[in-house]
């Protein structure tokens, strides 16, 4: 693992408080309403789920409440007591729930006692008789005062909160009927607590402990005699509600949170038809009435109506679902508010079928959020040349873990936590790579300000994208190196002033300067006039050679360029500057590359037998009357990766000073597209002459490189600044070869004498 991959999981290492800071905020709860909206989403995706037992609601709603033969609201108990009678006994209903608190404590002084005690006693003789109905209990925060005008204040007694002592608890508020002016009040005793946490619809409380008793939720006392279980048979044992049979078999256990709330698993919508049928209370009373009404036809129609398949074995709602009764929410598949009495019908569904949502205990959800920021926040920070596909899985993973998060609540009713980890591992990653960030400009700000002024730009990305400080040492690298230097530069320094030759020298090394590293070389150093370069190395380049001969030609053409426009500014310049050459030599080869000198001042460079060689080249190019001499291994690498747009031709073999082995080099004679038709007759009338010369044939040599001198490129004394070329060199060679023959074993190798 790199320096730079080792500083990134540093770097999110220290960042672990934040992932503890979203558990936090988790445990809390200040993740709620974001947690909320994520399970309201998979219960979206999710869809309905069939009911496992029937459910149907008789509403209380605008129809009824103004029902003329009803009456204003509140109702006499004869209603309540007349619609629950008939939809047992005629309709085949097995238990009726009733979603509202009938207490009389709040009745009005307008109100028409006789006829309100005539209605008690009535429902209350039903009741009594033990009937499969359940009248509503509700805490809901109200305040009261007891015979001796204390005030006290009912609240929901939470186990999550810590229980003050039991005879410290108050009881629900419950129904009681006034039966008579000075009789007691009559308190019926199948009663359920309608109360859910906090006021909403996702978590219900299914017991509750009280001063008086334990009371239990609407829905479990409805499912008590939907299951016939007797008074004592349901029993809370740690996390889980029981229903137990007489002889003491479990029939049903219901897993709780905290060990009293259940998370309420959502059937339907609740204008949900096929999962809901709703009928008005208003219908059913006056189908009721129709059936004592003693009119045939009318009889047979209620008779018909009580028959319809909904009712028979079913479980009755009673509740209010008009607006005006204010006992609206919205629920996870209903964004807009519903009557809340649809949340006791999804607990009843939610407990006969079985069908729970499970949620991970504290310490697995801890676990998968610092797992998920870890893994995320990593690849999204790594660095080096796989970066791009760490990140890429990085997002996959985020987007794998939210596909999981869903599949496993449709299939399997787990609720894996989403909003933590993924708000987690995206928090952590944005910090990680915005630190990253900056700190890489940082170290990018710091390393171009020591070396940006004496090294090349490529060389100091490099050494940001390496994540390392500049250290000496180096490797092995095959490279292509380059130097340059100005023909017959002493001269220029006696006739220019030192301003000029500044000048001078700018304009020209910036023009060298530019095309190397355009052309993805790097600079190495100036040595006066001279250039020195490399192609390959610190960015790898597959064609260097081809680049740095491509270079070569550039920077010879933008020299005659500089020469014209150096013309054309009349007497600002002396005739040596118009005469201005260059020469460049070109060697590949492996070198060591890397930062040379000191600990406190160092430099990016080559080194090694093929960079001399290289710069053999250079200063040997004079004596073959080259502008831009190569060795072998350059022409061949570049005719590999560049074709046969650099054009070469052969300048014989030789020993260069300090080597003995012998070197074929070339001379790059020019781009194909720039040569002219007698170029390429030149190059070759310069083959034929050298194969003349290998064979000891020293007229036909002389004859040949007299002719192609003629058609050489440049000319001495037509071309400013050319002194000599190959074809007159080599006729000066065979002229001397022809005065001294060379001995016998002579293989046609040169032996330079001078660097």
């Amino acid at each position: 693992m790199n320096r730079k991959r080792l500083k990134s999981l540093g770097l999110v290492v220290a960042l672990l408080p934040v992932p503890l800071l979203w558990c936090v905020l988790f445990s809390m709860g200040g993740l709620n309403r974001a947690r909320d909206w994520s399970m309201d989403l998979r219960f979206w995706l999710r869809g309905e789920l069939e009911a496992p037992v029937k459910v149907v609601y008789v509403d209380i709603d605008s129809k009824a409440i103004d029902a003329k033969e009803i009456g204003g609201w509140p109702w006499s108990r004869h209603y309540f007591a007349t619609v629950a009678r008939t939809l047992i006994e005629e309709a085949g209903v097995k238990v009726v729930g009733i979603d509202i608190v009938l207490s009389d404590s709040g009745v009005a002084e307008i109100a028409d006692l006789e006829k309100l005690i005539a209605g008690n006693r009535e429902f209350g003789r039903y009741l009594h008789s033990d009937q499969p109905v359940v009248l509503a209990a509700s805490f809901s925060g109200n305040q009261f005062r007891d015979v001796n005008g204390n005030l006290y204040r009912r609240e929901l007694p939470r186990l999550s909160d810590g229980l003050p002592p039991i005879d410290q608890i108050e009881g629900p508020e419950v129904p009681n009927f006034m039966v008579g002016h000075r009789a007691p009040p009559y308190a019926p005793g199948g009663v359920g607590l309608i109360d859910t946490d906090f006021g909403g619809t996702r978590r219900v409380p299914l017991w509750a402990p009280t001063n008086v008793r334990t009371y239990f939720h609407l829905s479990i006392e409805i499912l008590r005699r939907y299951w016939d279980v007797g008074d004592f048979g349901v029993k809370v044992n740690g996390d889980v509600l029981e229903f137990v049979s007489e002889d003491g078999q479990l029939l049903h256990s219901v897993p709780m949170l905290d060990g009293q709330m259940l998370e309420v698993n959502w059937f339907s919508k609740w204008n949900s038809s096929a999962q809901n049928p709703r009928i008005s209370f208003a219908d059913v009373y006056a189908y009721a009435h129709l059936l004592t009404s003693g009119d045939e036809v009318s009889e047979a129609s209620a008779r018909e109506f009580f028959a319809q398949d909904d009712f028979k074995d079913a479980i009755v709602l009673i509740g209010p679902v008009d607006p005006l009764l204010q006992d609206l929410a919205p629920t996870p598949l209903d964004p807009e508010p519903v009557p809340k009495v649809g949340v006791h019908g999804n607990v009843i569904k939610t407990i006969a079928s079985g069908i729970y949502l499970q949620r991970l205990p504290p310490w697995q959800i801890y676990s998968i959020v610092f797992g998920l920021t870890i893994v995320v926040s990593v690849m999204s920070s790594w660095g080096g040349g796989s970066s791009g596909l760490a990140r890429l899985l990085a997002i996959l993973l985020m987007l794998g873990y939210l596909y999981l998060s869903i599949h496993w609540f449709i299939d399997n009713h787990l609720v894996l936590p989403m909003v933590t980890p993924v708000g987690s591992a995206l928090s952590t990653t944005l910090l990680a790579v915005g630190w990253q960030a900056m700190r890489e400009q940082k170290a990018k700000g710091r390393i171009k300000g020591m070396f940006g002024t004496y090294l090349a730009p490529m060389v100091v990305e490099s050494m940001v994208e390496s994540g390392r400080d500049p250290e000496l040492g180096g490797h092995d690298a095959e490279i292509t190196a380059y130097f340059s230097d100005i023909q017959s530069f002493s001269a220029f320094s006696e006739v220019l002033t030192s301003s000029q030759l500044g000048e001078l020298l700018n304009e020209y090394l910036t023009a060298c300067t530019d095309i190397i590293q355009a052309e993805g070389g790097t600079l190495d150093k100036y040595i006066g006039d001279a250039v020195v370069a490399m192609f390959g190395a610190p960015v790898d380049l597959e064609n260097h050679a081809y680049k740095a001969c491509l270079t070569s030609q550039l920077v010879q053409v933008r020299l005659d360029e500089l020469r014209q426009k150096w013309i054309s500014e009349g007497d600002k310049w002396p005739a040596l500057v118009h005469q201005m050459r260059t020469r460049i030599g070109l060697n590949t080869g492996d070198c060591m590359i890397g930062n040379m000198g000191s600990r406190t001042r160092f430099n990016y460079t080559m080194m090694g037998d093929n960079v001399n060689l290289a710069a053999r080249m250079e200063s040997g190019a004079k004596s073959w009357g080259s502008f831009n001499m190569v060795t072998e291994a350059t022409r061949d690498a570049c005719e590999k990766h560049g074709g046969d747009r650099i054009v070469f031709r052969p300048l014989g073999r030789i020993i260069v000073k300090g080597r003995s082995k012998p070197v074929p080099i070339f001379d790059i004679v020019g781009l194909r597209e720039n040569l002219s038709a007698d170029t390429f007759k030149c190059i070759d009338l310069f083959q034929q002459g050298m194969a003349h010369y290998y064979r000891r044939d020293w007229a036909g040599a002389a004859e040949r490189f007299q002719q192609s001198a003629t058609l050489e490129p440049v000319q001495p004394g037509r071309d400013l600044g050319v002194k000599s070329t190959p074809s007159l060199v080599y006729r000066g060679i065979v002229a001397e070869m022809e005065r001294n023959p060379p001995p016998a074993d002579w293989d046609g190798v040169y032996v330079m004498t001078e660097k």
